[in-house]
């Protein structure tokens, strides 16, 4: 297929994120794709600065993870887990607890980042519930924050400054504290602590959980404190 029978295709039925429908300019027309490079269609070579979306972040044509693939291809590609368990999934499941804090011991597999959100979301309000406390339903975060697209986490998202205000008098509505100040290397500020804190013990009757982005706050920058800060808060 020609490039320009590709773009015309795509302008005609594709509908891409994050843009509108149909879409002001052409996409590129990516042919191959090797390591950090995106090859063009018309020659050019791109950069994959955003790894496809953090999907590639060890590149393309990784030589060991396209031989897995191929590999895993050969036996079976998706099972459902429905009552069923095959060997990467513990595998991987038994890699991941053995590099988290003692105490996670179980691992609830997704596949995408907001789904992943989605599905803590429900484990608290389904905890809260289960314990008799319907009315904590709520969930506290603090803006500048990025947690994804589908329903639960655009309502923690930025309400201001984000993407997501189209939606924002039909999401469920959430508590938001001032964001952490600035300052990769700053260590834990008291006063911000105590306002945050403050935020909490305000709203402590409705809340379910408190979601942060553990270092990275999206377009917001680095919260490097977001540990010590969150503990200092629990205790």
């Amino acid at each position: 297929m020609r490039p320009d029978d590709i773009v015309a295709l795509d302008r005609a039925h594709v509908w891409h994120p994050y843009g509108p429908m149909p879409g002001t300019t052409d996409p590129y027309v990516v042919e191959s794709a090797d390591g950090v490079l995106l090859r063009l269609a018309d020659g050019r070579e791109l950069v994959d600065g955003m790894s496809s979306w953090w999907a590639a972040i060890h590149g393309y044509r990784h030589p060991i993870l396209d031989a897995a693939v191929v590999g895993q291809l050969g036996r079976m590609s998706h099972v459902m887990f429905g009552g069923l368990t095959h060997e990467p999934a513990v595998a991987l499941a038994r890699t991941l607890v053995d590099v988290t804090p003692d105490g996670l011991e179980h691992v609830f597999l997704c596949d995408s980042g907001s789904v992943s959100v989605e599905v803590a979301v429900k484990m608290a309000l389904q905890y809260q519930r289960s314990r008799g406390r319907p009315q904590k339903h709520r969930l506290a975060t603090w803006r500048g924050g990025y947690h994804g697209d589908t329903f639960h986490p655009m309502s923690v998202c930025d309400p201001e400054g984000g993407m997501h205000q189209l939606w924002t008098d039909v999401l469920p509505r959430q508590v938001f504290a001032p964001a952490p100040p600035d300052g990769f290397d700053a260590p834990p500020d008291e006063s911000y602590i105590q306002v945050l804190k403050a935020e909490l013990e305000a709203h402590a009757d409705q809340l379910a959980a408190v979601i942060v982005e553990p270092v990275v706050q999206g377009p917001a920058g680095c919260a490097s404190t977001a540990r010590p800060t969150c503990g200092r808060c629990a205790s």
